[in-house]
């Protein structure tokens, strides 16, 4: 064993660092936002992704410029057992692929963002004596990271609380890593407005529902064209590409000018100064992103996702009267309906604003970034 860590952990001329998971944007987004933050600090630092083959990131991650190997890692089938016999030979060939990629790779620490790779990768990063650092998105811990919890050296959460879940003493509060496109949009309201062929004299709500779109919201919109027709709002529609043809067939012959239907939003940092109000999905990385720019917001959680996590970040925000937060049942009876009388209420986007700005954790990145190179400079 002693020979492997030497192996694994001797001096290196440069930083070494992996970076491990995905799944979802709201796992890659932190992850490229930490790698540019190091790479920021250290030019010189050599970052390699490991992610799970067949997954976003696999396509994200060299878009943004950095180097992926892929994983044949994915989860338990809850429906069909037997199936799982495949899940677990695909587990252990997952580990050993990641032993030979740390072994190759030699990086001083691991960094683990949550989503399917970041287990078997930090498992044997930190069996080999590679520092490992976690970060928690969520208000509540995801099974992967609290299995793994024992073994880091640090985990950075973006919520107060966490210690149900992980030993006090690891713990640092350092909020989620956004994208910084967002935070630089130096675009006013009214140029936004306009960029999207729209009117400045009107409210404007925007509807989305993370980067593979929302079927509720869909469907909440969809059984309500007559108010979205009716109201003195006008509306940014984000389908996402998985619905797109099939609502793109439902509003064939219809004319209705203060709606505008896309199913992706290129520039989000403009699409959110447009918006006076905003109807999401609760995935923490787009909170981390209404947090930071105080925006007005209307939570629908997904209850599609592991231990309903969705549910508990929108908790996190309505107790504070940070957020509006409506049930994925319910929204398709409810949720436009609150959503034009929301942002005709100047008060309450007064007040909803003020409150979510008050939850944000500006420089997230950095003070990660900081954590890991002190780890592999120790190390």
């Amino acid at each position: 064993m002693s020979k492997v860590i030497d192996e694994v952990t001797s001096p290196q001329k440069e930083l070494r660092i992996i970076i491990s998971g995905g799944g979802t944007g709201g796992h890659i987004f932190p992850a490229v936002s930490i790698a540019n933050a190091i790479k920021a600090q250290r030019p010189d630092a050599k970052i390699l992704f490991v992610g799970a083959i067949g997954r976003m990131e696999m396509q994200r991650v060299p878009t943004a410029g950095y180097e992926i190997k892929g994983l044949p890692i994915c989860g338990f089938d809850r429906k069909n057992l037997l199936k799982n016999i495949k899940v677990l030979y695909k587990i252990w060939k997952s580990q050993r692929m990641a032993k030979q990629i740390i072994r190759e790779f030699k990086p001083q620490v691991a960094v683990g963002v949550g989503g399917y790779a970041s287990g078997p990768t930090l498992n044997k990063a930190a069996a080999m004596g590679i520092p490992c650092l976690i970060q928690e998105q969520n208000s509540y811990a995801g099974v992967t990271n609290k299995l793994l919890a024992k073994k880091a050296e640090k985990i950075c959460v973006a919520y107060e609380g966490m210690e149900r879940f992980f030993p006090a003493e690891k713990i640092i509060l350092t909020g989620n890593p956004v994208r910084q496109a967002l935070l630089d949009a130096t675009i006013s309201r009214e140029e936004a407005i306009k960029a999207q062929a729209l009117d400045p004299a009107k409210k404007t709500i925007l509807l989305v529902g993370g980067s593979l779109g929302a079927r509720t919201i869909n469907e909440s919109v969809l059984q309500h064209l007559d108010l979205v027709r009716s109201s003195n709002v006008q509306f940014i529609w984000q389908t996402g590409k998985y619905y797109s043809a099939e609502i793109a067939k439902r509003l064939q012959g219809m004319e209705i000018p203060n709606l505008k239907v896309t199913d992706f939003i290129t520039d989000m940092g403009v699409a959110y100064r447009a918006a006076d109000l905003v109807i999401s999905r609760a995935g923490a990385s787009s909170i981390s992103e209404f947090c930071l720019i105080g925006k007005p917001v209307i939570l629908v959680p997904s209850p599609n996702v592991a231990e309903d996590h969705q549910t508990k970040n929108a908790l996190a925000l309505s107790t504070k009267d940070a957020a509006i937060y409506v049930k994925d049942s319910e929204a398709p009876s409810t949720l436009l309906e609150l959503a034009v009388k929301t942002v005709n209420d100047e008060a309450r986007l007064k007040s909803l604003s003020e409150n979510i700005l008050k939850l944000a954790l500006p420089d997230s990145a950095k003070i990660i970034a900081d954590e890991v190179i002190r780890l592999a400079e120790g190390k």
